[in-house]
């Protein structure tokens, strides 16, 4: 990187520090799911109750196990939820005994992917 700039690896070293220490930069090895035995993408799309709620039930959503990411969206559900599971009984445990922790989702909907495209975690 530092060649490619015409700059030392010191700087770019110097100018990484400075982004982790702001919270600007996040670094992390990311695998691709496919290769994991046992282990699979799902994408769940849930409604929430009271939409005064949104960001609360979102945060709390992100924070249980297997949860790779959280969004709030537009459309047919208010929030989208990317999870990492184990591919036998994960989905059914997760949804039973985790999700079902966080008062106020109303309805949920699945999306087991099948294959991923240029998709790493």
């Amino acid at each position: 990187m530092a060649e490619r700039l015409g700059v030392s690896e010191g700087m770019i070293r110097q100018r990484i520090k400075r982004m982790r220490d702001a919270g600007v930069l996040s670094l992390r090895g990311l695998i691709n799911p496919d290769i994991l035995p046992d282990r699979q993408i799902v994408i769940l799309g849930a409604k929430v109750a009271s939409s005064k709620q949104l960001a609360q039930k979102a945060e709390e959503v992100a924070a249980l196990p297997d949860v790779l990411s959280v969004f709030i969206v537009s459309g047919r559900f208010d929030i989208m939820i990317e999870l990492l599971l184990d591919s036998h009984r994960g989905l059914v445990q997760f949804l039973t005994e985790e999700l079902s922790k966080v008062e106020g989702i109303q309805s949920t909907e699945s999306f087991v992917t099948l294959r991923n495209y240029s998709k790493f975690v």
